[in-house]
């Protein structure tokens, strides 16, 4: 395990000074910010945010190489689980893909109609996927995590069946990146472009950890549940 990872004790003001990206896990938890100089431990106890489960989360989020181990997995309060990643799904699908779309829409209205309906298509297809797999989640896989937390068995289905269908669904999204980048007239919307460019990385980097996330930590935390019950 990474020994300079985040601790209970540092300031929450620190953490997220450290990796910016996790501002966007404070609303997904509830935590809001004008925190002062508390620590993570003071922030988390206020809004009663298992501080366990943040830091994993947080050493997940910002470490590449950091793997918890199957005692630190046991050790955390994963009581917040299914509800940050409900949390997130909801962040994806009602803020940061509509507002991707708006603005691609500009775009594909600016260029030559040939792209205009590869970008729509290219991006239609990347939505459904999303969608597709977030509802897989939410229909199936978290119910079945809380029949376990709940202490029944179910034999046809186990987290190995999520294990092997999951992949990055962000991977797609190369297509419509190409073609913005280098297809499109240059005369066509260069400074909404580059806008649209960036949000697309800067989400593509926040699904790619959410995925992080449910390899790293739910995963293994649903195995050692099904190990309980058996």
């Amino acid at each position: 395990m990474k020994e300079n990872v985040f601790s209970k004790s540092m300031k929450m003001s620190d953490i997220l000074a450290a990796n910016y990206h996790l501002f966007l896990m404070l609303p997904r938890l509830g935590v809001e910010l004008g925190f002062g100089d508390k620590t993570v431990e003071q922030v988390c106890q206020q809004y009663k945010v298992p501080v366990s489960f943040f830091l994993l989360v947080c050493n997940v989020y910002t470490f590449n190489e950091y793997l918890p181990d199957n005692e630190t997995i046991l050790a955390t309060d994963m009581s917040k689980l299914t509800d940050y990643l409900l949390s997130s799904h909801r962040f994806y699908t009602d803020e940061r893909l509509p507002h991707i779309e708006t603005s691609l829409n500009k775009i594909i209205k600016a260029c030559q109609p040939q792209y205009g309906t590869l970008l729509k298509r290219f991006f239609e297809e990347y939505k459904q996927g999303v969608l597709d797999h977030f509802s897989y989640e939410e229909k199936t896989v978290f119910p079945y995590i809380q029949r376990l937390i709940e202490g029944k068995s179910d034999k046809k289905f186990c987290i190995t069946n999520y294990q092997q269908t999951h992949t990055n669904i962000e991977d797609t999204l190369s297509d419509l990146t190409n073609i913005i980048t280098k297809y499109l007239s240059s005369n066509i919307l260069q400074k909404e472009r580059i806008r649209i460019l960036f949000e697309i990385f800067e989400f593509s980097n926040d699904l790619h950890k959410h995925t992080l996330i449910e390899d790293k930590i739910l995963v293994p935390y649903v195995k050692s549940l099904e190990l309980q019950a058996k």
